[in-house]
C-alpha cells in the first residue's frame, strides 16, 4: 500500500494502436527508430472525466525539513479556485502527516495537486483512488439524495473528526458475496444502512467505489463530531451480517479536518 513518490516526473504515457500518419509515428532514420517523435504527434489531453460523478483521490503526505508551507497551502487553494474540493487532514500517528483528499471530476486536475505538492517538499506515502457512485442497491432512493452521493459538498461543517478506510466483500468457498441472490445482498446492506442511520448527525459517511482502479472495492471516510463517534459507528456496524460475514477491511488513517493553514501550522511548527 505505501508508495513513494519520486521527485521527477514520469515519462510520458505510450499511445497503442495503429498510426495513421508519419507525423504520429516515431521518426525513423536508416529505417531504425530514433525514439522521437514528431513535432506533430499527439499530446496529452487537457482533461479526463467520468461520465457521472467525481474521481477521489486520499493522498497521504509526511512533511519534512524542505516542506515549503506556503506552496503547500497555495496548491490547495489553486485547486478550490479551479473547481475542485479539497478536504485538508491533520493525520494522528505514524502512517502520515497530511491527507489531501481531493474531489474533482478531472483526472488531470488531481494528477497537478499531486505533482504540485510534491514540488512543495511533500513526501506521497499512501493514496488511494475512487469514484462517488450510487449503490445498485439504492434504487428507490430519492433523486436528490443521488445527487448528494454522486456530487457531496465537502467538507460537511461541525463535523471535524475524519477518518479513511478501504473494503472488499469476501469470495471465500462458502462466504462469496458476488454468488449470493440480488435479494438477499439488498436485505443485508438495506439492514446495514439502517444502522448508520442511527448516527445521523454525529457522522456523515461517504463511500466511494473503486474496483477496477485500486487494491479494493470501496473507499470509505468518515466525519464525525467526535473521535469516538468514529469508533462507535464503526463497532456498531461490524455487528451486521453484510459486515460480519462478508467485509474484510484494510488499513486506517485518522485525523482532524481544519483548513489547510491551520493543518500545516498543526504539522510544521514554528515555519
Amino acid at each position: 500500500m505505501r508508495r513513494r513518490e519520486r521527485g521527477r516526473h514520469p515519462a510520458p504515457a505510450r499511445v497503442w494502436g495503429a498510426v495513421g500518419s508519419q507525423d504520429a509515428a516515431e521518426t525513423t532514420r536508416n529505417g531504425r527508430s530514433t525514439g522521437r517523435r514528431g513535432l506533430d504527434s499527439p499530446v496529452v489531453a487537457s482533461s479526463l472525466t467520468v461520465a457521472s460523478g467525481l474521481c477521489v483521490a486520499h493522498l497521504f503526505w509526511h512533511v519534512g525539513g524542505d516542506t515549503d508551507r506556503d506552496a503547500a497551502v497555495e496548491a490547495i487553494e489553486k485547486a478550490g479556485a479551479e473547481g475542485d474540493q479539497v478536504v485538508c487532514v491533520a493525520i494522528v500517528g505514524h502512517k502520515a502527516d497530511v491527507c489531501t483528499m481531493i474531489l474533482s471530476a478531472d483526472l488531470w486536475r488531481i494528477r497537478d495537486l499531486q505533482s504540485r505538492l510534491r514540488d512543495a517538499g511533500l513526501s506521497l506515502e499512501s493514496s488511494y483512488f475512487s469514484i462517488t457512485e450510487v449503490s445498485e442497491y439504492a434504487a428507490g432512493v430519492p433523486e436528490e439524495l443521488k445527487q448528494a452521493r454522486l456530487y457531496p459538498r465537502l467538507p460537511p461543517a461541525g463535523l471535524p473528526a475524519w477518518c479513511f478506510y478501504p473494503m472488499s466483500k469476501r469470495r471465500n468457498p462458502g462466504q462469496n458475496w458476488y454468488r449470493l441472490p440480488y435479494e438477499e445482498r439488498e436485505r443485508m446492506m438495506y439492514e446495514h444502512g439502517a444502522t448508520g442511520r442511527k448516527f445521523k448527525g454525529r457522522v456523515l459517511q461517504l463511500v466511494t467505489g473503486s474496483t477496477g482502479v485500486d487494491d479494493w472495492e470501496w473507499g470509505v471516510t468518515l466525519f464525525a463530531k467526535t473521535p469516538d463517534d468514529l469508533k462507535a459507528v464503526v463497532y456498531t456496524m461490524r455487528f451486521d451480517e453484510v459486515s460480519a460475514e462478508y467485509a474484510e477491511f484494510g488499513p486506517f488513517w485518522t485525523g482532524a479536518v481544519a483548513e489547510p493553514t491551520e493543518v500545516f501550522d498543526r504539522v510544521l511548527p514554528g515555519r
